[in-house]
C-alpha cells in the first residue's frame, strides 16, 4: 500500500528510473562500451538524484526493503572508516600529525552528520 501511494506522489522519480533503465538498454544494444555505460549510469542517476527515490522505493517493500537497505548502507560505514586508518597511516608516516587529527574529526563529523540526519528524517516525516 506504501509503494502505491509513494509511486503516485512521486511520479518523476518513476519517469527517470524507466528513461535511465531505457537508456541502459539502448546503449547495450547499440554496444556502447561498458566503462562508458557505467560512468552515463552513475552520472544520470547523481544528477537526478534516482538512487535516493531508488532506496526510498525498496525501503517501502515489506519485510524484506529495510533489510536490503542496511545490508547497502552499513558497508558505507565500513569503508568510510577503513579510508580513514588508511589516510591516517599515510599521514603518519609522513609526519603529518595535525593533519591526521583534522581529518579523523572530518570524517568523524560526516559519519554522525549521516546519522543525525537518518535519525531526524525518520522523526519528522515529510508529506
Amino acid at each position: 500500500m506504501k509503494i502505491i501511494t509513494y509511486i503516485k506522489s512521486n511520479p518523476k522519480i518513476i519517469l527517470v528510473l524507466i528513461g535511465i533503465c531505457i537508456t541502459v538498454y539502448l546503449m547495450l544494444y547499440f554496444q556502447l562500451d561498458i566503462r562508458a555505460i557505467t560512468i552515463i549510469t552513475l552520472l544520470l542517476g547523481y544528477m537526478t538524484n534516482i538512487f535516493t527515490g531508488l532506496v526510498a522505493l525498496i525501503g517501502f517493500i515489506p519485510i524484506i526493503g529495510p533489510l536490503i537497505i542496511k545490508v547497502f548502507s552499513i558497508p558505507f560505514f565500513w569503508f568510510m572508516n577503513g579510508l580513514g586508518y588508511f589516510t591516517s597511516a599515510y599521514a603518519i608516516k609522513k609526519g603529518y600529525g595535525k593533519d591526521i587529527l583534522r581529518h579523523r574529526l572530518i570524517t568523524f563529523a560526516l559519519l554522525i552528520g549521516i546519522v543525525l540526519g537518518y535519525i531526524l528524517g525518520h522523526l519528522i516525516p515529510v508529506q
